[in-house]
């Protein structure tokens, strides 16, 4: 069993990836920025907390990361008592967040002067799966370290992806996040358009469902009709910064990505009319402000008549 340092375990994902290494035997070592009553059950189950998370590599044979974006990432890694600043030689980091693969590179070039292995890992799948010890991992890495990690990784992952070497695993999580947005982001819309055209939405939904354009988003975004808001738990600020990441790694590599602005632009949008904390699938209420559509399912009080997010 190895010795195991985690950043991010107060978060929704990070949580149960934690609670699963404990389970599975692992020794866990935790630092907290926010919310440390989340992990409180962690540390009843054994997990040490610290102060820094130079602590972490100070102690530890392997640290994953699973926090919002690159600019944490790179505080935890690079910045003052962050991991480099007391790591030692042949220690893994692991990082689980969606990151920019050019923040990614860069820190792992740091690391690697230093001797330590920085592997991009991230995750598929939610919040649900990671407490169920379900996850999906993409994972960027040459071959040692990928088999360095993956008997940890199976610990919190149902399917684990050696993607390619290192970076590959942002790259293709961008890609996979661009795809699952633009999805979510089309459905709101036809359901705003369908209900100012005048039909019945749940015969589109009907419709839909029996066809190749189905799949679990549509399903997520459909639960709305009856004021469910809470069928894809992520939250609108991060889908909007993930879809960032993606259309900056494409302006790098000079290929147009007008579907991908556009998916931006409409997450922002929504973000700006004041969801951003709010799940994916409140795009819908976003286009009912601009659309004038009456869509979800609202009981007296002018509130989702089904669960919405906290």
């Amino acid at each position: 069993m190895a010795k195991i340092g985690f950043i991010g375990a107060s978060g929704l994902m990070g949580h149960g990836m934690a609670r699963n290494l404990l389970a599975k035997g692992h020794s866990l070592l935790l630092t907290v920025h926010r919310n440390a009553e989340r992990v409180a059950d962690l540390v009843g189950a054994g997990a040490v907390r610290v102060a820094h998370p130079a602590e972490l590599a100070a102690a530890c044979d392997m640290v994953f990361i699973c926090v919002t974006g690159s600019p944490e990432v790179e505080a935890v890694v690079a910045g003052p008592k962050g991991l480099l600043s007391a790591a030692r030689p042949g220690l893994l980091i692991v990082d689980c967040s969606t990151s920019e693969p050019d923040s990614t590179a860069r820190l792992r070039a740091q690391a690697a002067a230093q001797g330590v292995s920085l592997i991009d890992a991230p995750l598929a799948r939610s919040a649900v799966e990671a407490e169920a010890g379900r996850l999906n991992v993409m994972v960027g890495a040459d071959a040692a370290g990928f088999a360095a990690i993956e008997p940890v990784l199976r610990a919190f992952a149902e399917n684990i992806f050696h993607v390619g070497q290192a970076g590959a695993g942002h790259t293709l999580k961008l890609l996979n996040n661009f795809i699952a947005q633009t999805i979510c982001t089309a459905t709101a819309e036809a359901f705003a358009v369908g209900q100012r055209a005048g039909v019945d939405l749940r015969q589109l939904v009907t419709l839909v469902s029996a066809g190749a354009v189905n799949s679990g988003l549509f399903q997520a975004m459909a639960k709305t009709l009856d004021g469910d808001m809470t069928g894809l738990k992520f939250e609108l600020d991060n889908a909007r910064k993930d879809v960032r990441y993606y259309t900056h790694l494409a302006e790098g590599l000079a290929v147009p990505t007008v579907v991908g602005e556009a998916v931006h632009q409409s997450l922002t949008l929504a973000c700006a009319l004041g969801h951003g904390r709010s799940y994916v699938p409140s795009l819908v209420e976003a286009q009912e402000q601009l659309s004038g559509a009456r869509i979800v399912a609202r009981g007296a009080d002018g509130k989702p008549a089904g669960p919405t997010a906290p």
